[in-house]
């Protein structure tokens, strides 16, 4: 485990408005870097109410160029927030009660002898329960090869593992992925705690787009209480025989016990029996698109990112093995949506694009009825398309296209 703390590290920029009204979800946090400078945390005015909606406020660097990856989901109920760069293997943490003047708190790399963090949940004790995708003392290559579209890392690693630690990096228990009955490479990407059945769910997409044989078909269960590895779980294929790889997101459903689990390739899956020998994992949607992004879900409605249809789009999972289309917003055709989050009322989404548009966007959402409607309100001083361009002057120490990843709303 490597902890320390980051003295002088953080350069904050002055607030554009420093007298807006604090409400529930009042900024955006958004984790960005890119060729052009240094990693960032920046505070976005998120007030529909204010002069300045839209606009960055603030911003702090890690004074480091990385890849900045994903974030929290949600900003932490002490105002910290973690922020994974997955490029380094190191994960920051900010302080971002006082949105206008965010810092950095400090970093870590390895935990417990794993490596390249990738997923943080935070629990019920105060502690947070994160996927490690790699071992620490693997021989495998895991500098960055290059860094364009996506990343580039060798393609061989040693698996990883769960850590429960502090927000910190100081662990408390783990326990490794690796099962000696699956032949196919496992790396734990996220992580969904049950405590209620004392049980954790992890994915096992690689990070690596150089590790070609990694498909990242399965699903792992874990006794939550000692993070032991109880069984392996292969999702079955769909009609078009691929929708079961690159294993991403699963969500919690209402009832309790079911978990929903989609796919980068496009999948949606059902996973029952999750207690039991024998969890039952079925194929129920096959989504739009050849890649699919991070989903939400809030209520009965499954919020989903198609990254190559240019959409989001709210499904009905009333009935979880039949979920419909109820709504959808459509982006321009050099956007690909990937992340999202909600903030705390339900009736907002951030979104993120990783395509050539490179815009982040604010969502409406009705809990109603699952409509979906992008906020034209959210956008440049004088643009006359929705969404702020996360290239040119807002962004402080960039010459270059701002790529962001991770965001999340104010508490």
């Amino acid at each position: 485990m490597k902890a320390y703390r980051m003295l002088g590290c953080a350069f904050v920029i002055a607030a554009v408005s420093p007298h807006i009204a604090h409400s529930q979800g009042s900024y955006l946090f958004v984790w960005a870097g890119g060729k052009g400078g240094k990693e960032i945390i920046a505070t976005i005015d998120a007030s529909p109410t204010s002069a300045t909606y839209g606009r960055v406020l603030a911003t702090a660097s890690t004074g480091t160029v990385g890849f900045p990856h994903h974030t929290e989901s949600e900003l932490g109920p002490n105002g910290h927030l973690l922020a994974n760069d997955f490029g380094a293997g190191r994960t920051w943490l900010f302080d971002l009660h006082d949105a206008l003047h965010p810092r950095v708190l400090t970093s870590f790399g390895d935990v417990a002898g794993f490596g390249y963090p990738h997923t943080f949940i935070r629990l019920a004790n105060g502690r947070v329960l994160s996927t490690f995708q790699y071992r620490a003392d693997s021989t495998a290559k895991t500098r960055m090869a290059s860094m364009g579209d996506g990343m580039s890392m060798g393609g061989e690693h040693a698996t990883g593992g769960l850590v429960e630690m502090d927000e910190s990096g100081r662990a408390y228990f783990s326990g490794a992925a690796a099962d000696t009955a699956i032949a196919g490479r496992l790396y734990p990407y996220s992580v969904l705690p049950i405590p209620a059945m004392n049980r954790a769910v992890t994915t096992t997409t690689d990070m690596d787009e150089a590790d070609t044989m990694a498909t990242g078909k399965w699903v792992q269960i874990w006794r939550l209480s000692d993070l032991k590895l109880l069984r392996t779980v292969a999702l079955p294929p769909g009609p078009r025989g691929n929708e079961n790889q690159y294993t991403g997101e699963s969500r919690l459903l209402p009832d309790g016990r079911s978990v929903y689990i989609h796919t980068f390739n496009c999948g949606l899956y059902l996973l029952r029996d999750i207690e039991s020998d024998n969890p039952r994992a079925t194929f129920v949607k096959g989504l739009e698109g050849k890649e699919c992004g991070v989903p939400v879900l809030t209520g009965h409605y499954w919020l989903q990112t198609l990254s190559t249809a240019h959409a989001l789009v709210a499904l009905d999972i009333s009935d979880a093995e039949h979920p419909r289309e109820v709504s959808r917003v459509t982006l321009p055709s050099d956007e690909a949506p990937h992340w999202i989050a909600i903030d705390a009322t339900g009736r907002r989404v951030v979104l993120n694009s990783g395509g050539k548009g490179s815009r982040l966007f604010v969502i409406e959402f009705d809990p109603a009825n699952g409509r979906l409607a992008l906020d034209e309100r959210f956008r440049d001083p004088g643009s006359t398309s929705a969404g702020i361009s996360l290239s040119g002057a807002n962004w402080s120490g960039f010459t270059g296209v701002v790529s962001p990843h991770g965001a999340v709303f104010s508490r």
